[in-house]
């Protein structure tokens, strides 16, 4: 026990029938994998069992007749992965696999460590692998598409669970005989997580379904933030798959951590910005957003009404101008960029309307639409007025004081009620940039916020002027902020970006963002925070009596 909580580990032995079959397009499939993920091939790093589930897949044809198609073996094609099972790797990839030797190439495109039982050595290879894993007190789960009741009884003895994959479901996934049905490769994570809880009897556990890109999984993954077995404070992560019937996978999910922008299709440009309205969404969210409309028992972090505003930069200006009032009684001043909405840059009023804003040349250039669309973050560094014409910047666009920094930005991560900064050198000064515009004909600077964004490089950044502005951080002033934000936004997981002025040492917050990366932030910090905010939520929200 760790906090209260049950810390059992997990051991999944997959069964090459599970996850393994051949065919002639068997080679092209596996050299996919291999450009896909060799990159990942030295990032498995050790972790405990009370902290990640470990894995083992036993090689087909060594253990109980579980081998592929000697046909296909004898003819050259080598065995492929069945649908689902990269995904699945993919997600059990930093829980320590083990594979046999036949399934060596794939453990090597997925970072497991392996393992090897020959067959003259299968029965004392499951021996010693009974006795290790019971000694360990995991939950011990045994995967296959093949029915061994010889060995399914030897499993059972050793009080294995068994789960069959693809021959038929027994009432809707209940156990038969000590033997779990699904029928398809996406639906063992979230019947294993079930199988945990239900070993761990504590109803403290709670499992947190997530959904987001599979490149923004694979990030949070990697670190350990979504660990399969309990964290200290009681967590279990599994992915919903929209493929499949999201009412059963919600049945066992107790919080839904999401990135509902990742599920964007497109943004009606021409609507009233009257977020969702114009907003399409892929299938599988807005089914999600269905189900919880008719279905108020479950906590989300964080509620989709409070998202929407950050997906309109006009939005943000303007909540930003709530901390107008604060630094008053400080030394230095807190405050949102200036800004103007534009609708036409060819308006004969934007010069006037530049002045009413207090708006000085340069200016960035931003979409009005935040995220979710590809060109939301193509932007422009304008120098002069003539710089409008023609600028390839989407519209509605949002028009915002380009603030000199000395290259140096202030990454703020809002965990629950813990608030975390990392710096980061950034775009130069202006007049750096009007000298680089000035080599390319004195054209306005077009960048992605995302890919290209024009850093400073050493030799352009000003002889001890980053030092300083480091050190006049007022951290105490952006917390104070960062907890009104947190208030007024209604949001658990946040980040936004402080600049500091150059010489009025005006504390300047340029953007805010709904569920950051914060990997600036070391995990030994980060992680635990993100798990207690999560948990914080669910129990704040049981104790209000809604979700």
């Amino acid at each position: 026990m760790l906090g209260g909580v049950s810390t059992l580990g997990a051991t999944v032995y997959l069964c090459s029938a599970a996850i393994i079959k051949t065919s002639q397009e068997s080679k092209r499939r596996l050299q996919t994998a291999s450009e896909d993920h060799k990159k990942y091939t030295t990032e498995l790093t050790s972790a405990s069992s009370a902290a990640k589930a470990a894995a083992t897949v036993v090689g087909g044809g060594e253990i109980a007749g579980d081998g592929g198609d000697a046909t296909a073996q004898n003819e050259g094609t080598n065995p492929s992965l069945r649908s689902g099972s990269e995904a699945l790797l993919r997600r059990l990839r930093f829980s320590k696999l083990c594979v046999a030797d036949f399934l060596t190439k794939t453990a090597a495109l997925y970072s497991f460590n392996c393992i090897s039982l020959l067959t003259s050595h299968v029965d004392n290879s499951l021996n010693e692998l009974f006795q290790d894993r019971s000694r360990t007190g995991d939950l011990c789960v045994y995967v296959t598409s093949k029915i061994d009741e010889i060995l399914f009884s030897e499993l059972q003895n050793h009080n294995w669970r068994i789960i069959l994959v693809g021959l038929g479901k027994c009432n809707g996934g209940a156990t038969d005989k000590e033997v779990l049905f699904i029928d398809t490769l996406d639906e063992l994570l979230i019947a294993i997580c079930r199988l945990i809880k239900k070993e761990i009897c504590d109803k403290s556990v709670l499992a947190v379904g997530y959904v987001m890109k599979p490149s923004r999984e694979e990030d949070f993954a990697k670190r350990g933030a979504f660990p399969f077995c309990p964290t200290e404070n009681g967590l279990i992560f599994v992915p919903l798959i929209f493929e499949l019937p999201l009412a059963s996978q919600l049945q066992g999910v107790d919080v839904i951590l999401h990135k509902v922008t990742d599920e964007i299709i497109s943004i009606d440009t021409n609507s009233s910005f009257n977020f969702p309205k114009g907003i399409s969404f892929t299938t599988g969210m807005s089914e999600l957003q269905r189900f919880l409309q008719e279905n108020s028992d479950f906590c989300i972090v964080d509620p989709f009404s409070s998202i929407y505003p950050l997906l309109d930069r006009l939005q943000i200006q303007q909540i930003l101008l709530g901390l107008q009032d604060f630094g008053a009684q400080c030394s230095c001043r807190l405050r949102a960029p200036h800004f103007l909405k534009v609708d036409n840059f060819n308006d004969p009023n934007l010069g006037k309307q530049l002045l009413e804003a207090k708006l000085n040349f340069p200016v960035i250039v931003k979409p009005q639409v935040a995220c979710g669309v590809a060109d939301a973050h193509n932007m422009a560094l304008v120098f002069k007025y003539e710089d409008f014409a023609n600028l390839g910047v989407p519209l509605p666009a949002i028009l915002q004081e380009y603030v000199d920094h000395c290259s140096t930005i202030f990454k703020f991560y809002i965990l629950g009620d813990k608030v975390f900064h990392a710096v980061k050198k950034s775009m130069p000064n202006a007049c750096v940039l009007l000298s680089l515009s000035e080599k390319t004909g004195s054209a306005p600077l077009l960048f992605n916020s995302l890919k290209t964004l024009p850093v400073a490089r050493e030799e352009q950044l000003p002889i001890g002027t980053s030092k300083a502005i480091k050190e006049s951080l007022d951290v105490g002033l952006i917390e104070k902020a960062a907890n009104w934000l947190r208030e007024r936004l209604g949001l658990t997981i946040f980040g936004f970006d402080v600049v500091i002025q150059e010489g009025s040492g005006d504390h300047v917050i340029v953007d805010l963002n709904y569920l950051p990366s914060f990997k600036e932030v070391p995990d030994s910090d980060a992680l635990p925070a993100f798990w207690d905010a999560i948990r914080k939520k669910y129990e704040l929200a049981k104790l209000s009596g809604q979700h």
